[in-house]
Parts: structure tokens; sequence; C-alpha cells
């Protein structure tokens, strides 16, 4: 019997997962077990990028961001990426790590608007 084979990309989700950011872990404390009905994923493979949440039913993904995404390079490259995803025909939602740490509640309600 064969299995199914194993991504880079899937090797590298799972370490993302067992090596969450403390803000990570807050948020998906609330996503999990169904959150609003849906089913959110946590460091999931999407078209080449790991995004840090997915729920594919509602076709969105959420981002928190630390300090490097401040950087210039930083913003470059979450540009393309969010276009990519974009492409694809998902609503990306960005956060702040201080932002999910302080207002948690406030991020779960921007992020309760555009599910269904």
């Amino acid at each position: 019997m064969k299995g199914r084979a194993v991504t880079r990309a899937t090797v590298r989700a799972r370490e993302l997962r067992r090596t969450q950011t403390p803000e990570e872990q807050m948020l998906w404390r609330v996503l999990r077990n169904r959150f609003q009905h849906v089913k959110f994923r946590r460091q999931w493979p999407v078209g080449g990028y790991i995004v840090d949440f997915v729920c594919f039913e509602a076709q969105l993904i959420i981002e928190l961001d630390g300090s490097q995404h401040a950087e210039e390079s930083g913003r470059a490259y979450d540009a393309v990426r969010t276009e990519f995803l974009q492409a694809g025909g998902f609503k990306v939602l960005r956060f702040w790590n201080n932002e999910t740490r302080t207002n948690l509640e406030g991020v779960v309600q921007a992020i309760h608007l555009h599910l269904p």
C-alpha cells in the first residue's frame, strides 16, 4: 500500500505548527473547532506559500505579522505574496502581532466580518 508523498512544504508547515508564536497560539485557540461553523487550518501550504491560517470554505487567509514585515524587503515580499493569493480567489487579512496580543477581541471581530 502506497502512502501519500510528503512535500517539503508539508514538512515545513508541520514544523511551523510545532513552533507557533504566542500570538498564533492565542488566535488558534479561538479559531480551532469550527469557529463560526467554518473550519480553519493553521500553518497550511497554499500555492507554494505557507499561510498562518486558512479557511477554504470562506476563501479567507489570515496572516499575523511581526516586526520583520515592517522592513522594506518584508513589505515587498508580502505584497507579492498577497497579490498571488488574491489572484487565487482568497481574501487576505493581515494583523500585527501586537494587535493580536493587545486586542484579540477586535481581531476576532474583524475576522468574523469576512465569514459566511
